[in-house]
């Protein structure tokens, strides 16, 4: 029987772990096996499964390693297996449409500020699973809990993204962005000049959640008045529990209630100003919340359908989203990220008068 590949398989793994949102040390496992036994020539590989010595590499585990001897056999290994058996089922109706329909992500993070992998990491298994494009939103400099980009870091991140556009495979490309920080005043936590190079920039609200909620309300409509900002990120900044222990940056099961603020007037801010609400798929945020989402379809609002995700499988949690949104009879001409990239950026740039 044909061997597999190895590395594919752990990193197959990896992914579906991810996905499933369970703890990082176990994401992180096949990870660091995958990276050492890509290192390894395909005859000193084969003769440690042979000897059964593939532990004895650092990064490879008895796990791991039964994996790898698993995959050069021709077996699928009986750990990818088992997780393949409980994916879980495909999504139907509307919400099927919704997930086909999706071009990209909107939201994600990489390891320049509280993500776990490397930004070519996360574009490459924005490929995998289909999308067109991946806009790169790390965090905005007084997060410093989340490690936020200084306006040095971001202009060398630009020029990193810059290079790696350059070898992704055709078809495909990392947009430019940020998750910004709504500050208490409202205003954006980074420098005009560089917002309006971005192509697309998400701003949330991460502090003073509990605000009351004409000073709440206030600092939301200036963000949303900011010709800078294009999405409204987590509307509500609530937090649900969620099963799996979930990656480093929000694991804890801790929960928290949403912000209380003029619903009808923050949404109306949107449509007039022509900002998408995100619809943000992340299991311990699912936000906003149901009935608010029905309100703002009712409103007349875009969105997008965003992942948040801080590591590679959880790109793939965009069908919590669609779910939500196929429940609130969310439109699918009105979610930004069913674009092509260029319509996208056509319409972030008609928010700044062109980035």
């Amino acid at each position: 029987m044909a061997s597999r590949d190895p590395v594919a398989d752990l990193r197959r793994i990896a992914f579906l772990l991810e996905r499933a949102n369970e703890a990082t040390y176990r994401v992180r496992a096949f990870r660091s096996a995958a990276a050492t036994v890509a290192a390894l020539g395909p005859a000193e590989l084969a003769e440690r499964a042979a000897a059964g010595t593939l532990a004895e590499l650092s990064g490879v585990g008895d796990v791991t390693a039964r994996c790898v001897t698993e995959s050069l056999a021709g077996e699928e290994p009986v750990y990818l297996r088992r997780l393949a058996a409980t994916e879980g089922t495909d999504l139907q109706g509307a919400a099927a449409v919704l997930r086909a329909a999706l071009r990209g992500d909107c939201h994600a993070h990489s390891d320049w500020s509280d993500g776990g992998s490397p930004i070519e990491e996360m574009a490459l298994a924005a490929v995998e699973i289909g999308h067109e494009y991946l806009v790169l939103t790390d965090h905005s400099p007084r997060l410093t809990v989340a490690r936020g980009l200084t306006a040095a870091r971001l202009r060398r991140q630009l020029d990193h993204v810059a290079k790696v556009n350059d070898a992704l495979p055709e078809g495909f490309r990392i947009l430019t962005g940020i998750e910004v920080d709504i500050l208490a005043d409202g205003s954006l936590d980074q420098e005009d000049e560089l917002l309006a190079r971005l192509d697309v920039v998400v701003g949330s609200v991460h502090s003073n959640l509990r605000d009351d909620s004409a000073r709440m309300t206030r600092r939301m409509l200036a963000a949303i008045e900011n010709p800078h900002l294009d999405i409204l990120g987590h509307l509500t900044g609530r937090k649900v529990a969620a099963a799996g222990a979930g990656d480093k940056a929000h694991r804890g099961g801790r929960t928290r209630p949403p912000s209380d603020f003029d619903l009808t007037r923050v949404l109306a801010a949107c449509v007039e100003h022509g900002k998408a609400v995100e619809i943000n798929c992340r299991p311990d945020r699912l936000d906003p919340p149901k009935r608010m989402l029905t309100v703002a379809v009712e409103a007349g609002c875009l969105f997008s359908i965003d992942t948040d995700a801080h590591a590679p499988g959880q790109l793939d949690w965009q069908r919590y989203g669609c779910e939500r949104a196929a429940l609130c009879g969310v439109p699918v001409d009105r979610v930004v990220n069913s674009w092509p990239a260029d319509r996208l950026l056509a319409w972030t740039s008609g928010h700044s008068g062109g980035n």
